[in-house]
C-alpha cells in the first residue's frame, strides 16, 4: 500500500498527541471520590493492527480480543423519548444517529486504541501520489444481512446517489466540498471504488467512515425522491424490513420503552479461531425519561451499563467494592455544553421573524453576549452541578482534542461587576434591579433545554440566578428533546438554548457543519433549506470562520492547520456566538460478567461490541 508522506505526518501526528492526551493529568486523578475509578492512563494495551483472514473467498477482518462465548443479552439506555429514524442518512441527533449506524458499517474507522484511520469493510487503501486520489478495496464475499453481496455498485451508489445529491441530512455532504467541489467517486471493478478529490484535502480518510447504503434496497426510496425519503426506514418502520451491514440488526422497536436488536448472522467479523461474531444474542436499550432513572435501571439490575453522575460518583465509587461492576474513568468526555442564542435575522416564508426584532439587537451586540458569558460561574456550575467531576469549559474544542487553543481553554472567572460595564457600552440600564435596552425594553428571554436531562435541567437554574445578577430574567423551560431539536434546526423559532454536541477530538473538521455558515447544525444563524445557498446575513466573523475552515481542509501541513484551528477558537471566544460551560469527566460503570471490555478514551466501553462477550 503506497503511503502519502503527509498522510503519514497526519497520523503519527494524530497517535502522538493521542497518546499524550490519554497519559496527561485532566484534573481527576487526584480528586479523592475517584481513587477507586480505574484512570486509562494505567490501563495499557497491546494489540497489533487488524488482520484479514479468507476463508472460502470472504476477507473476514479479524477480532483482537480473546475468544469469547455465544450469548447473552446487553442491555443499556437512553434518555428522552428514542430515536427519530433508523435511517443513518437522515440522523441530525446523537440518539437516532447511534441506532442506525449499528446497523451500518462505513469503509473505515477510526482505531479506539491509536486514532488512527483503519479498514473496516475495506480491506485496503491505496493513495496515490497525485495526493488526489483513493483506491479503496472492498472486502471479498461481504454480504447484507439478506444475503446479497456488498459490492462497489453499492458504495457508488451512496456516495453519489444519496449523499451527494442532498438526501437526507446534508452535514456529511457539506463536509466534503473542496473550493465548492465535491470529489469524485467512480467503480472501478465489482470491488474496488475510485474517489478523487479537487485538491488535496487533509480529513478525507475520516469522512469514509460513513455508512454503505444497500443499493437494491435504498434506490427505490431514492427514485421516489427526497420527501420520500425523509421517511425511509423511519421508526414506524417493520424490523424485518432492515436490510443491514452491522454487527446487529433491528428485531423490535417499542416508542419511548425500548428497542432492540439482534446479532447479524452474515456479519463479516470473526474471532481468532474464525466463528462469526458477534457473540452476543442481542442488544437491548430501553428508553428512560431521565438521567434519575437511567441510574434506577442500573441499581435495580434492569442495564448492565450506565454513565455515572458526577453527583454519584463518590457513592458508586463506595458501592463497588461489593458489587458486580467495575468503574472505568474515561477522562473529559468529548461533548462539549454550551448556552447559544439565535441571532437569525431573517424571515420566515410567511415573512415573520424567527426572533423577536428586539431579542434580535440583544442577541446580536457583541458586549451583551460577552457580558453573559462573564456572568455565568462555571466553577460553580462544576462544583453543584457535576459535583466537582469535570472543569469548565471556554473553547469549542473539547478539552480531549488534539487541537485545542490552551490560551483560549484557561479562560476567566465570573466577573458580574465586567459584565455590567459591557452592557453600559451598548446602551443597557439597570433600574431596581431591571435590566432595560436603550429603547426601554425590559431584557427578558426565553432558555430552552431536554427535558429529563438533570444535568442540563441544574445547568439553566444556575445560569438564570447568574444573569439574575444582571438584571436579566431568564424564563427556563425544559422541553421534550425532539422537540427542541425540531426548534432548532428545522422551524428555528427559540431564544436561547442549553445543548451539547459530541465533537471529534482528532479531527475539528468534523465541526464544519457546525461553524461554516451554511452548516446544517450552524444554530446561532442558521439558515433555512430555502436561502441555505444565500450569503444574506452573514456576520463578518462568521465569514472569517468560513475562510478558516476552507483552508485548514486542504491544508496538508499539521502545525498551520494547528495555527488555523486555533484561530477559530479564538474567534468563537472573542464573539460568544456560542458560550461554552463545562466538561464533565466520563465515569461508567459496566458488569464484571462482560468480558473483551477494553475501554478507551475515544471509543469509550462498547467499542468493540462485536467481540464483547458473557463470562457464564
Amino acid at each position: 500500500m503506497k503511503k502519502i508522506l503527509y498522510i503519514i505526518v497526519i497520523l503519527f501526528f494524530f497517535a502522538l498527541l493521542l497518546k499524550g492526551c490519554l497519559k496527561q493529568d485532566m484534573g481527576y486523578d487526584d480528586t479523592p471520590r475517584f481513587s477507586d475509578a480505574r484512570p486509562l492512563d494505567v490501563i495499557e494495551y497491546n494489540f497489533a493492527p487488524f488482520e484479514t483472514k479468507t476463508i472460502d473467498g470472504a476477507d473476514y477482518l479479524v477480532a483482537r480480543g480473546e475468544v469469547g462465548k455465544f450469548g447473552g443479552d446487553f442491555v443499556t439506555s437512553t434518555i428522552g423519548e428514542g430515536p427519530k429514524t433508523f435511517n443513518p442518512f437522515n440522523t441530525n441527533d446523537a440518539t437516532s444517529a447511534q441506532m442506525a449506524g449499528l446497523m451500518y458499517d462505513g469503509l473505515l474507522s477510526t482505531d479506539a486504541f491509536t486514532g488512527e484511520v483503519t479498514p473496516r469493510m475495506a480491506k485496503r487503501i491505496e493513495i496515490l501520489p497525485d495526493n488526489l486520489t483513493y483506491i479503496v478495496e472492498l472486502r471479498h464475499g461481504l454480504k447484507w444481512s439478506d444475503g446479497k453481496e456488498i459490492t462497489a455498485d453499492d458504495v457508488v451508489f451512496t456516495y453519489n446517489d444519496i449523499v451527494f445529491a442532498g438526501y437526507g441530512d446534508t452535514s456529511t455532504r457539506d463536509m466534503l466540498y473542496v473550493e465548492g467541489k465535491l470529489p469524485t467517486v467512480e467503480k472501478l471493478d465489482k470491488y474496488t471504488i475510485k474517489f478523487k478529490t479537487p485538491v488535496p484535502f487533509a480529513p478525507f480518510l475520516r469522512n469514509l467512515s460513513m455508512s454503505i447504503a444497500p443499493k437494491h434496497i435504498f434506490k427505490p426510496a431514492v427514485d421516489k425522491g427526497k420527501e420520500y425519503f425523509r421517511s425511509f426506514y423511519s421508526t414506524t418502520t417493520k424490523p424485518s424490513d432492515f436490510i443491514v451491514s452491522g454487527a446487529f440488526k433491528l428485531k423490535e422497536y417499542i416508542p419511548a420503552q425500548r428497542v432492540v436488536y439482534e446479532r447479524n448472522q452474515d456479519y463479516y467479523v470473526i474471532d481468532k479461531e474464525g466463528n462469526k461474531l458477534p457473540y452476543l444474542d442481542r442488544w437491548v436499550m430501553l428508553i428512560v425519561g431521565d438521567l434519575n432513572n437511567d441510574i434506577l435501571k442500573f441499581e435495580a439490575k434492569e442495564t448492565d451499563t450506565t454513565t455515572i453522575p458526577g453527583s454519584m460518583a463518590s457513592r458508586y465509587r463506595e458501592l463497588e467494592k461489593n458489587s458486580d461492576y467495575t468503574l472505568y474513568n474515561l477522562g473529559p468526555t468529548t461533548n462539549t455544553s454550551f448556552i447559544i442564542f439565535n441571532m437569525n435575522t431573517r424571515k420566515n416564508k410567511k415573512g415573520e421573524f424567527y426572533v423577536d426584532p428586539k431579542k434580535q439587537l440583544w442577541f446580536n451586540d457583541e458586549n451583551f453576549r460577552k457580558a453573559v458569558d462573564w456572568a455565568i460561574d462555571r466553577d460553580s456550575l462544576v462544583l453543584n452541578v457535576l459535583s466537582g467531576v469535570g472543569q469548565p469549559l471556554y473553547t469549542a474544542e473539547s478539552i480531549s482534542s488534539i487541537f485545542i487553543n490552551d490560551e483560549v481553554a484557561k479562560g476567566h472567572p465570573q466577573d458580574i461587576e465586567y459584565a455590567k460595564e459591557l452592557l453600559k457600552k451598548s446602551g443597557f440600564t439597570l433600574k431596581n434591579g431591571v435590566l432595560y435596552d436603550k429603547h426601554g425594553n425590559k431584557v427578558e428571554f426565553e432558555l430552552l433545554t431536554n427535558a429529563g436531562n438533570t444535568q442540563r435541567e441544574a445547568t439553566g437554574v444556575s445560569i438564570k440566578e447568574d444573569l439574575s445578577k444582571l438584571g436579566i430574567k431568564v424564563n427556563f423551560k425544559p422541553i421534550e428533546f425532539n422537540t427542541l431539536v425540531n426548534r432548532m434546526t428545522n422551524t428555528l423559532d427559540y431564544e436561547a438554548a442549553i445543548m451539547s454536541l459530541t465533537g471529534n477530538p482528532l479531527e475539528p473538521h468534523s465541526g464544519n457543519n457546525v461553524w461554516h455558515s451554511n452548516g446544517t447544525l450552524h444554530l446561532f444563524n442558521q439558515r433555512s433549506d430555502d436561502d441555505m445557498k444565500s450569503t444574506d446575513k452573514i456576520l463578518p466573523f462568521e465569514a472569517e470562520l468560513d475562510k478558516i475552515f476552507d483552508e485548514a481542509k486542504i491544508q496538508t501541513n499539521v502545525q498551520k492547520r494547528k495555527e488555523l484551528y486555533n484561530r477559530y477558537q479564538k474567534i468563537v471566544a472573542d464573539y460568544n456566538p456560542v458560550i461554552y460551560l463545562y466538561s464533565p469527566v466520563n465515569i461508567v460503570a459496566i458488569r464484571n460478567k462482560f468480558k473483551n471490555i477494553y475501554p478507551t478514551q475515544l471509543g469509550g466501553t462498547v467499542h468493540n461490541i462485536e467481540e464483547i462477550y458473557i463470562d457464564k
